[in-house]
């Protein structure tokens, strides 16, 4: 069984998550640049089978796109083509950036930590990435 990787990808900065050789539990994995997340991906699956990317699909309140929701999708071809043999999964990624600021408060961080914002995309990927592992089963296949 492959790993799975949650991405929450900015145009900056892309948060990674992956989980277990089990996939049962997610973990923070980095930050990378964005210009240098798909070497890193594929440096990655050479070291760690990725059997499938889950991408954090940035909606407003109301459904509609965001003005992230462009580089996300052109993100996404961008995996389409250079891992043709993964499963690429797209998941609601709203409030994402909020819990991952509580969840820091609530685990003790310091605000110097919080303010930092790789690590802030780091818990919104764990997030992204949970999500997935908690509806795989009913998601399509």
């Amino acid at each position: 069984m492959g790993r799975v990787i949650g991405i929450d990808y900015g145009t900056k900065r892309v948060g990674l998550a992956v989980t277990d050789s089990l996939q049962i539990i997610a973990s923070a994995l980095d930050t990378i640049h964005s210009k240098d997340v798909i070497k890193f991906l594929q440096d990655y699956d050479q070291q760690e089978k990725i059997e499938t990317l889950v991408l954090g699909m940035p909606k407003k309140l109301d459904n509609t796109d965001t003005n992230n929701t462009i580089h996300v999708l052109n993100f996404k071809k961008q995996l389409e083509k250079i891992f043709p043999d993964k499963k690429i999964v797209e998941i609601d990624e709203r409030f994402t950036s909020s819990i991952a600021q509580q969840t820091m408060i609530t685990g003790g961080m310091k605000k110097k930590d919080r303010q930092n914002k790789a690590n802030v995309d780091k818990i919104s990927a764990v997030l992204i990435l949970q999500s997935y592992l908690e509806m795989k089963d009913i998601l399509p296949k």
